[in-house]
C-alpha cells in the first residue's frame, strides 16, 4: 500500500505542477488584453502639429509639420507593433472593446511614451 500510496502523491504533484504552468503560460495571458485608444493619441499629436513654430505667435510652417507628421507615421506603427511584447497580451483598439474588466489594461500612456509624448 506504501507503494501505491507513494504513486498517487507523485501523480497528483505533477498534474498540480502541469496545471499550475498551463495558467501561468498560456491561460493568463490569453485572458489579458491590452487596449490603445488611437484618437486620444491622434488629437494629442494634432495639438502638438498646432503649435509647432509658435514660440511667439506665429503660425506654424508647412515643412516643420510634414516632417513631424512624417516621424509619426514612422513611429507609430513600430509602437504598436511593440506593445503586445511589453505587456505580454492581446492589444486592441479601445474602441473595439465593449466595456472594461479587471483583466484589461489601458496601454495608451505607454504608446504615448514610445512615441515620445507626454501623457
Amino acid at each position: 500500500m506504501n507503494g501505491v500510496a507513494r504513486q498517487l502523491l507523485l501523480t497528483a504533484f505533477v498534474v498540480s505542477l502541469a496545471l499550475i504552468a498551463y495558467d501561468r503560460l498560456v491561460l493568463r495571458p490569453a485572458v489579458q488584453i491590452g487596449v490603445i485608444d488611437l484618437g486620444e493619441v491622434y488629437r494629442a499629436k494634432e495639438r502638438e502639429f498646432a503649435n509647432v513654430g509658435k514660440p511667439q505667435g506665429s503660425a506654424p510652417t508647412q515643412d516643420q509639420a510634414m516632417v513631424l507628421a512624417q516621424k509619426f507615421s514612422e513611429a507609430l506603427p513600430r509602437a504598436i507593433d511593440s506593445l503586445p511584447q511589453d505587456c505580454g497580451c492581446l492589444v486592441l483598439i479601445k474602441s473595439a472593446v465593449a466595456g472594461n474588466t479587471p483583466n484589461t489594461l489601458d496601454l495608451t500612456p505607454l504608446l504615448k511614451r514610445k512615441l515620445g509624448m507626454s501623457s
